[in-house]
């Protein structure tokens, strides 16, 4: 029987960055984490054709370089997993878009995909539709399909040439979307996250991204098609936070995408005054996020930053941080992400232990379900030796952990601290209550409780000094962990 959701924390990683495939990655957390860990998030396992897994071929198999779904749902006996689904689209190389190019209109998958003769009114759109799209490239989002009888057709495609868009508004790509979900939530997957989910719903004249009503009501969809077994639903959206508030009023779970450049800021400034209001009014039914397989996300935080307070936010990190250079987040390194900073959280903060452990504790005890990705779990430098080697960006915070690394990385007492932390998170009963906070601390602190029943924990960070300790309860008593190295400040 599968593990389902729980107040746990989350680990991202890859199927091959602890370990090289999911049988060693099982070994590792039983070995090393299984304390600290209570979900997986399996970035994805597919058979793909690229963009490390995020352009699949299909659903229903795992990579044989990973392993198998027997493998998977082995895992899901001990933690609760969390899989990828492109809602957005599918690869070239699927049998699905292999099959529209030979057969065209006669194709049982042709409505799977949105054509632009027939989507764009006189088959093509305007200069102003075209400036109305929220695109990822400097022109119409298409690639040319060529068919098998030697015809040419723009077909839409969002990113990557390799990554076709599914037309969601079809009964096709309905039965598509519910037979696959239902496949996962069978399958092992307690949670299933929607990637580039605001992009899926396309209409003319607007901006295909999260569109009204309709978005919501393919979110309801998927939400209503795993309900029967217990998986939940995530929809993935970088973008102003007001997005993710819209959703969690109705009751969706969200991403805290905002989290990240508010605690950079909060450590660069010595001012949590931003933070606080976030925490104020931040969802409650959400998963909260310091890194991911991606950057730091920039746009995620506009509005709760002012413009400038963003650009010293990036100039701070450039500043302080550890083998960090713009360019590793420009064209020269293949970032299609522009609102993305690419760079590992530890290194951000300097490789500061103090610092990144303040960070964590003030993620933890954030509203929500925390996730730790794999190269932050071990307190990861940025990788700029794999960065170089394949000039992709993102590398830099994508290192292939072996065994042996790994045992080493669990002598730092950084790595120490932060797995203490995230046992304690999973275990104190505190935070299966309600979050309260002291707006009367001065701006330079934050003082955060939570409270369920008998039980409380407390969390005080000083930002001035870069230290914090915690206060709990247990077994009728009253502790205080102090976890400072005495580093000096970023």
């Amino acid at each position: 029987m599968a593990a389902h959701l729980e107040n746990k924390t989350v680990l991202i990683t890859y199927a091959d960055s602890l370990g090289s495939n999911i049988p060693e990655l099982t070994h590792i957390l039983n070995t090393y984490f299984k304390e600290a860990v209570g979900g997986v998030h399996i970035l994805p396992f597919f058979p793909s054709s690229g963009d490390r897994g995020f352009s699949p071929v299909e659903y229903r198999k795992v990579d044989p370089q990973f392993g198998t779904f027997d493998d998977i749902r082995k895992l899901a006996k001990t933690y609760f997993l969390v899989f990828d689904y492109m809602i957005n689209h599918i690869s070239e190389k699927s049998a699905y878009y292999r099959d529209f190019l030979e057969k065209k209109d006669a194709s049982s998958w042709k409505d799977l995909f949105i054509r632009y003769r027939e989507f764009w009114p006189g088959g093509e759109p305007t200069e102003e539709q075209i400036d109305k799209i929220y695109k990822r490239k400097p022109r119409a989002p298409y690639v040319l399909a060529h068919f098998k009888d030697g015809s040419v057709e723009k077909i839409w495609c969002t990113f990557s040439e390799q990554q076709i868009d599914l037309n969601v508004a079809t009964e096709t790509t309905e039965r598509f979307n519910e037979d696959n979900l239902k496949f996962l939530a069978q399958n092992g997957a307690a949670v299933i996250r929607l990637d580039a989910f605001a992009y899926a719903v396309k209409k003319p004249g607007t901006s295909c991204f999260f569109v009204q009503p309709e978005t919501e009501q393919l979110l309801k969809k998927c939400v209503d098609t795993v309900l029967p077994f217990d998986t939940a639903i995530l929809p993935e959206i970088h973008e102003h936070y007001s997005m993710q508030l819209k959703l969690s009023k109705q009751g969706f779970w969200v991403y805290d995408f905002a989290l990240p450049m508010l605690l950079l800021y909060t450590l660069y400034s010595k001012s949590s005054k931003r933070l606080k209001k976030w925490l104020e009014i931040c969802p409650r039914k959400q998963f909260t996020t310091l890194d991911t397989h991606d950057g730091i996300g920039v746009v995620d935080v506009k509005d709760l930053l002012t413009d400038d307070e963003i650009a010293f936010t990036c100039d701070s990190l450039y500043q302080k941080g550890a083998n960090v250079k713009r360019k590793y987040s420009s064209e020269e390194y293949h970032n299609l992400d522009i609102y993305q900073i690419n760079c590992t959280y530890y290194s951000a903060l300097g490789n500061n232990d103090d610092a990144y452990l303040t960070a964590r504790a003030v993620q933890f005890f954030t509203p929500g379900i925390p996730m730790v990705y794999y190269v932050g779990m071990l307190a990861g430098k940025n990788d700029i030796g794999l960065l170089e080697a394949t000039k992709e960006g993102r590398n830099i915070n994508r290192h292939y952990y072996t065994q042996e690394e790994i045992a080493d990385e669990l002598k730092r007492p950084v790595v120490e601290k932060l797995l203490k932390l995230m046992k304690f998170r999973n275990t104190h009963p505190s935070f299966n209550g309600h979050m309260e906070m002291d707006l009367s601390v001065p701006d330079t602190e934050l003082l955060i409780k939570w409270v369920s029943e008998n039980s409380f924990s407390e969390l005080h960070a000083d930002f001035a000094t870069g230290k914090f300790f915690i206060t709990y309860s247990q077994d009728g008593n009253v502790i205080t962990d102090h976890y400072e190295s005495g580093e000096n400040q970023i």
